[in-house]
Parts: C-alpha cells; sequence; structure tokens
C-alpha cells in the first residue's frame, strides 16, 4: 500500500480518549514524574488533554493546562517561525550573508565567516561539535550575554567541514534571533511577542524578561534526589532574566498554548489569519520551514521501532517517517524539565508533552506509545510496558561506560596542600576565568561567569575531579592538568560520563593560567 493510502486508512481508526488515558495512566505509573501535561490534537481539534502532579513536588500546588513548563529545544522551531515571517514580509532572505544582518559575527575560520547563510543558522551544519559552546547557555542563569555568545563563537574550534554534516548546536540559534532582530527592527523577545504570541494567541507564553509572582502558575525544574524521590532544583527567582539562550532554549508555554501551536501547523487556515484572511505563513514558507535542509544520521532504534526510511532536520523541525506516514517532531531538554512535540501531518494528528522532571526516558516512551496508537492501532502490545522494556534492553547490552569504573573509586576531597602547585586563576578565551583556590582545607572550582559551576576538587583513582555543590549541575567534570617544572600552567576538562548532555561541553575549553588565587 502507497504511504498516503497507508495514511488514509489509518485515519479511518481514531484511537478513543480512554485508549489514549490508559497509555498515560501507564506511563504515570510507570515513572511517576514530579508534573505532567499531555495534550492531543486530531483533524484540528484538541480531543484529549491530561494533566498530573504538582508544580513543585511537595507544595500541593497543582498542574493545570495553563502551568508554564520550559519547553527548552522547541523554541527553536518558533525562532525559526519567526524568520520564515520575516521573510513573508520581504525583511530578509535565507540566503543572505549573516554579516550582512550582524557585521561583527565571525566563526572561526574566516572563509565560514563569509559564507555563512541566515538558513545555515538552523539546521546544525556549522562544522561545530554538538554542543559547542553550550557552557555559555547553560547551567543558567549565568552571566554571559548574547554579545558574548556571539563573540565567543570565534574562539571555538570547528571539528568538522562546514556543511560536511549534522551536529546539533545551539549557539548558533543565538544568532538567528539576533539576525531576526536586526531584520525585524525589534529586540528579538518584542518580536516574538507581537508575530507569534499575539496572533496565534498563546497569551500564556513567556520570553524576555518577566516577574514570576506577576504571571503566576509555574512549573519547576526537578532533579533525582536520594531513592529517586524528586527535588526541586533551580527554582525562579522573583525576576526571570532574559537569557541569552532565549532563541534556542528559553521559552515558556502552558499546555493550552502549545495546543494552539500545534493547530497553527496542522491547519493553518485554522488560527492566526490575518484581518485579509491570510494564514500565519505563506504556503511557500510553510514548506521551505520543514523542507529537508540536513541528512541526520537514521538510528538502528528508528529502524526497528518505526521502519523508518530517513531522518533529516528542516528549520528547528526533525522530519522522518513512522509506519509510512510523515513525522514532524522536536524535543526540549533543559536540566529537570523534558518537552516533546510531534506532529503526523498526513494524519492530521499532534501531540504535546509536557514534563517538569528528569524524564528522558518517560518522554520517549510515552510519545512512542501515543504516535503508535495513530500509526498502528493494530498492535495494542506496542505500549508503554514495551518501549520501557526496549529501553531496559538497550541499557544492558551496552559496554561498562567509563562512568562506572570512575563511580567504583572512592573519593576523597583535595587538599590546599596537595594542589599547590595547582591553583590559581585560568582562562579560557570564550568562556572566560575560572578559580581553582582553597576555601578552608579543601579546594574549589568557582566559574567568575556561570556560577552555578561551583564545587570540590576530588580525587578518584589517579585523577582529579569536580564534584559540583548544585545538585541541578548533573554532569561531573574530570580536570586534568598540564605545565613543567611542577607548576600547573593549563587545565583540561571532560565529563565523567561519556554519555551525558553534550551541552556540558566541558571538552572544548582550554585553560591558561592568568595568575595566583586572591590573598584571603
Amino acid at each position: 500500500m502507497a504511504p498516503v493510502a497507508a495514511a488514509a486508512a489509518v485515519a479511518n481508526e481514531r484511537p478513543g480518549t480512554d485508549t489514549i488515558d490508559a497509555v498515560v495512566d501507564d506511563a504515570i505509573a510507570r515513572y511517576q514524574p514530579p508534573g505532567l501535561a499531555v495534550g492531543v490534537v486530531v483533524d484540528g481539534e484538541v480531543v484529549y488533554t491530561r494533566t498530573h502532579g504538582e508544580r513543585v513536588a511537595g507544595a500541593g500546588e497543582a498542574i493545570d493546562r495553563d502551568t508554564l513548563f520550559k519547553i527548552a529545544s522547541n523554541s527553536k522551531a518558533m525562532t525559526a517561525a519567526l524568520l520564515a515571517r520575516l521573510v513573508d514580509q520581504g525583511k530578509l532572505a535565507w540566503t543572505d550573508p549573516v554579516v550582512e544582518h550582524l557585521p561583527d559575527f565571525r566563526m572561526h575560520d574566516d572563509w565560514v565567516t563569509r559564507e555563512m547563510q541566515v538558513r545555515d543558522l538552523l539546521i546544525h551544519n556549522s562544522g561545530l561539535g554538538a554542543g559547542a559552546g553550550d557552557l555559555m547557555l547553560w547551567p543558567g542563569p549565568n552571566r554571559f550575554t548574547r554579545a558574548d555568545v556571539i563573540r565567543g563563537l570565534r574562539h571555538l574550534k570547528p571539528v568538522y567541514s562546514f556543511r560536511s554534516r549534522y551536529a546539533y548546536d545551539n549557539t548558533l540559534y543565538i544568532v538567528a534571533g539576533e539576525v531576526a532582530a536586526a531584520a525585524g527592527g525589534a529586540p528579538y523577545d518584542t518580536l516574538v511577542r507581537r508575530e507569534l504570541f499575539a496572533p496565534l494567541g498563546m497569551d500564556r507564553c513567556q520570553i524576555g524578561e518577566w516577574r514570576r509572582d506577576a504571571v503566576g502558575n509555574l512549573a519547576q525544574p526537578h532533579a533525582q534526589g536520594e531513592g529517586g524521590v524528586p527535588v526541586a532544583s533551580g527554582v525562579d527567582e522573583d525576576v526571570i532574566p532574559d537569557v541569552p539562550m532565549m532563541a534556542a532554549g528559553g521559552i515558556r508555554c502552558s499546555l493550552d498554548d502549545m495546543l494552539r501551536w500545534t493547530r497553527m501547523w496542522l491547519q493553518p487556515d485554522s488560527i492566526g489569519l490575518d484581518a485579509e484572511g491570510r494564514p500565519w505563513l505563506s504556503r511557500a514558507q510553510r514548506e521551505e520551514v520543514w523542507r529537508t535542509h540536513m541528512p541526520m544520521p537514521l538510528t538502528q532504534r528508528m529502524r526497528e521501532w518505526d521502519a523508518s526510511h530517513f531522518s533529516a532536520y528542516g528549520y528547528g523541525w526533525r522530519l522522518t517517517d513512522v509506519d509510512g506516514t510523515w513525522k514532524v517532531s522536536h524535543t526540549g531538554t533543559l536540566s529537570g524539565m523534558y518537552s516533546a512535540l510531534t506532529l503526523l501531518p498526513e494524519l492530521d494528528v499532534g501531540f504535546v508533552v509536557l514534563i517538569n522532571g528528569d524524564a528522558d526516558e518517560l518522554r520517549t516512551v510515552l510519545t512512542q506509545a501515543l504516535v503508535k496508537r495513530f500509526t498502528r492501532p493494530d498492535a495494542p502490545e506496542l505500549d508503554v510496558a514495551h518501549y520501557a522494556g526496549l529501553l531496559e534492553r538497550e541499557r544492558a547490552s551496552r559496554p561498562a561506560a567509563a562512568r562506572d569504573a570512575a563511580l567504583a573509586q572512592p573519593r576523597t576531597a583535595v587538599t590546599q596542600d596537595e594542589l599547590a602547585s595547582v591553583t590559581g586563576r585560568y582562562r579560557d578565551p570564550w568562556f572566560g576565568e575560572v578559580a581553582l583556590c582553597g576555601t578552608g582545607t579543601t579546594v574549589e572550582f568557582r566559574s567568575a561567569m556561570s556560577p552555578r559551576l561551583q564545587g570540590t576538587v576530588m580525587r578518584s583513582g589517579q585523577r582529579l575531579l569536580v564534584d559540583w555543590t548544585d545538585p541541578g549541575v548533573d554532569a561531573e567534570a574530570w580536570l586534568d592538568v598540564s605545565g613543567s617544572d611542577g607548576q600547573a600552567t593549563g587545565l583540561a576538562m571532560a565529563k565523567v560520563d561519556p554519555e551525558a548532555d553534550f551541552s556540558y561541553d566541558y571538552e572544548d575549553l582550554d585553560f591558561q593560567r592568568i595568575g595566583d588565587c586572591p590573598a584571603p
């Protein structure tokens, strides 16, 4: 059966809300997230919503459809769509050189600087390694500005040739946001409110600087505490700052907002029409955003779980096929916050999942089980338990990670006397200054620009590592010293767990000693 015919046949077998509810029940029972919001759109209508849990675990404030979640990298599609609006308005072209809009923009290679176009900012083809420069964005909040991030790009060395392969990055989406600001004649956050939130009626979404208590009803991120009990981590202060990562992953929206966003993409004539009845985006730009712009790896899991034949990146969206129908999707991940938006355009179906906990597996399993209810209604066994079991088997089949060996080693805090030749101040050209200095009898690592990167230096076997104080910073770092004549002159870092989030791009740091620790 041809893909379109197969999609039409499946469309006639819509699952009922009780079937969807059973999937969500199973996911909640298995993973027990602190808070969850789920919505399903079919044929342009919201046919299912479900909210569960609390904004802060144990505080008694329930999640509802208006609760704001960090949507993380689902912000990228909004940044790309904003640029598409500006293309529709004749204010820029996808092939414009970036330096035409931002004359001070520089990459490490002068040729790449000259050749990089607006479209290149969105499709992860820059030649930088995955997550390069992300330590300027998180853990947040920090002291980096957008100008700092853009200035830092010139110091990040590529690991691949420009446009030769896919490697996910966030920093160039910051540049994309500033291109939009330059072309649109207003700050990025102002443009998003004016061009996106207002015409689409996404009234709860927040961007830029705003006050927590004035907006209210915010889900807070959670880390895994002792015994797997979720613990609130990185709780918002009264003023939510306009952080540099906004265009890559800093927008917050409610379930109802995300369902309006979903409906607009599935049925563009239903939401956001202007006074003359024109859709929010032209058909040409909608097609351009969802066009295959950069091939992505087709993983074994995608082939086995979904019978997928291709994988690619559009402008802010991942593109593939599942069980003979087209899938357009993205996920969002920040420490303690997970999101997923999945569209099956040929079936006119969309799913929104928002979670305020450490929930990578929950997001994967729940989204997969929901999709299968629509693409494989003949296979009820493809449920939450099935996919959770497959992930368990994947973990069991992996070789022992370097992290496991590190965790098996006893740890001891290093004294100032032991590190007398190492303590001092160091500087990296894009990350800035750090101090490795004594506090009492121990030695602490402190970043000047990223205050949450603070921790105690420990010895594990023959190596040094930094044990971060903040539980929300969930990737410990090896600390490797270089030097001569008994005196350290440089520091390098690496993830203790090689499979930790690539946004902890410690490996891109190259610290050189610049002086002694300040006097007590």
